[in-house]
């Protein structure tokens, strides 16, 4: 019962944040403090006494995947693991086996060409446990919540979660999210979901992984060195962040992104470090600091978003990576070195609120016969700055459809892309929102 009305409060939290974003919301006001108290609730469960610090195939770890399947749940993330996870065991010296599970969920991909390709979104499920010592000659328990370790990453990829599915409509790629059972066991979910349990492994273009990521004096990026990664690491921190991370070429803490890489996936870790509370009792829910988690996690989701849209980077990637260019002859949007703004921003629903909701016109007919929906758009931004070429790729109605396009056709001047240092054609796709108003009863 507390679980379930735990998940019922992140239903209602999630709703508010979710109402009207693309018509008054901006995405500084998505991550509010519902987030907050959202990543707080996730990590005041995973790290309570109750759960017992979450050891590899102990009841407190089978409580935490149980509580991660209902929120992907709650936030309408399809699974791919079963009720009871995805069950993988480790025989033990004495002859004994641990039984531990991942729990995958998934948001498919729009693009034909895109959607079987994957980004995995990881965060290590499991913690230390309890131990028991003597104190003045009498046994005396502690558990080792793990608040930091990591039920922060593991909160930290919920919200992600739910953030990209209410965007879903801008994934190319499909996403996979995976709470790994067992990590601290030698990393054995992970091996087990590379090589065993995921059937799309070897359409794996990337890997974002999430430990430790609520507590430090720093937010650090560790890419094992590959270009291509740190390409678009240097691309997102050239654009306005709340806070950027520091790329470093030593190796924070030992994690599941290590397996990815020993399969030639390019991954990268995204976490605060060390910590003074690391591996020990202390590591409780009061010493998280929750805001600036907030600002590390919209950092992350517009990361998510290049990674997920943009070129697949290569393990072994030559000096300059190519960009693939649209059958427009256009650049897609997440691949520009410099993306292009509208009104001084690079944010897309920024475009949405001061241009295309501002003067969009809901035509009567569709009012009339209750049409409503979102309409698929594609354009294009020159080099001067002119939308052109715009098109419904997924439409609704003819009528919504094309006003749609003439909303968006009408658009004042961007300022353009550049890529290599010179003013490009970029392509984007939006989807434009009609909804139609629910009449107040009297």
């Amino acid at each position: 019962m507390k679980r379930f009305l735990s998940i019922l409060s992140l239903l209602v939290c999630s709703a508010l944040v979710c109402a009207g974003q693309y018509r008054t919301r901006d995405y500084s006001d998505l991550t509010d403090s519902e987030t907050v108290r959202a990543m707080r609730s996730h990590i005041g469960y995973l790290a309570s006494a109750a759960l017992e610090g979450r050891a590899a195939g102990s009841e407190g770890e089978l409580e935490a995947a149980d509580y991660v399947r209902e929120v992907f749940e709650a936030y309408g993330i399809d699974m791919l693991s079963g009720p009871d996870g995805d069950l993988f065991g480790i025989k033990r010296d004495n002859g004994d086996t641990l039984v531990s599970r991942n729990v995958i969920g998934v948001i498919s991909g729009y693009d034909k060409s895109l959607k079987d390709r994957y980004i995995v979104i990881g965060a290590r499920l499991d913690n230390i446990g309890t131990r028991t010592i003597t104190v003045d000659g009498e046994p005396l328990t502690r558990i080792y919540n793990g608040a930091n370790g990591n039920a922060s990453g593991v909160a930290m990829m919920l919200e992600l979660a739910r953030m990209l599915k209410v965007n879903s409509v801008m994934l190319k790629r499909s996403v996979v999210f995976v709470a790994f059972g067992a990590s601290l066991e030698s990393h054995i979910g992970s091996w087990y979901f590379l090589n065993r349990s995921f059937e799309g492994a070897d359409r794996i273009d990337g890997m974002i992984n999430l430990d430790a990521v609520g507590r430090g004096q720093g937010f650090y990026a560790f890419t094992s060195s590959n270009a291509d990664m740190n390409r678009i690491l240097n691309r997102v921190n050239g654009t306005l962040q709340p806070v950027k991370p520091e790329i470093t070429t030593s190796e924070p803490i030992d994690s599941d992104h290590r397996m990815f890489y020993a399969s030639e996936i390019p991954s990268v870790l995204f976490t605060t470090g060390l910590y003074p509370e690391y591996g020990t009792d202390r590591d409780t829910p009061s010493i998280i600091q929750y805001d600036d988690m907030e600002r590390e996690l919209e950092y992350i989701y517009n990361f998510s978003l290049s990674l997920v849209n943009g070129e697949a980077p290569a393990f072994r990637p030559d000096p300059v990576s190519p960009v693939t260019d649209s059958p427009s002859g256009a650049i897609p949007y997440y691949e520009c070195d410099i993306l292009p703004s509208f009104l001084g921003s690079t944010d897309p629903k920024v475009f949405l609120e001061k241009w295309v909701y501002a003067y969009l016109k809901y035509p009567h007919e569709a009012v009339r016969n209750g049409v409503q929906g979102r309409v698929l758009v594609d354009f294009v931004i020159d080099e001067k700055g002119k939308v052109k070429d715009v098109k419904v790729l997924k439409g609704v109605d003819p009528l919504l459809d094309a006003e749609a396009v003439k909303v968006i056709s009408a658009s004042p001047d961007w300022r353009p892309a550049r890529h290599g240092g010179k003013k490009v054609r970029s392509e984007m796709s939006l989807y434009v929102e009609f909804k139609l108003e629910r009449k107040k009863n009297r």
